[in-house]
């Protein structure tokens, strides 16, 4: 028996909030706007790995202080959504439709050189 492909395509809901709805309501934090790529570490836990790429910026006071060096990740998604904040308004990203998600406590390991 061949194995079944997983699911190429993301649909999440989302909330109402516009992106600038939750850069200001965020104290101090971490905008990624952008990923390189994301690798699974560990399939049981759901552990992933990743960078961030072209569009990191440090908030401050609701507002967007100045860019940062790109950081790379672990982290799973479950965390990631227990974690969760708020979700902005779905934007389509190349075949997927995801909201903006604003969550706390997320790990970054360390920073990196790719830009």
């Amino acid at each position: 028996m061949a194995p079944v492909p997983g699911p190429s395509n993301a649909i999440i809901e989302g909330g109402t909030a516009s992106l600038e709805d939750l850069i200001k309501d965020t104290q101090r934090g971490v905008l990624v706007t952008r990923l390189w790529y994301i690798r699974s570490v560990d399939p049981q836990t759901l552990l992933y790995t990743g960078l961030t790429r072209d569009g990191t910026f440090y908030i401050e006071n609701g507002k967007i202080k100045y860019p940062v060096k790109n950081f790379r990740f672990n982290e799973s998604p479950v965390i990631m959504l227990n974690n969760l904040e708020a979700l902005g308004k779905p934007q389509r990203i190349g075949g997927n439709l995801v909201p903006p998600i604003k969550v706390r406590d997320f790990t970054f390991t360390s920073l990196s050189d790719a830009i």
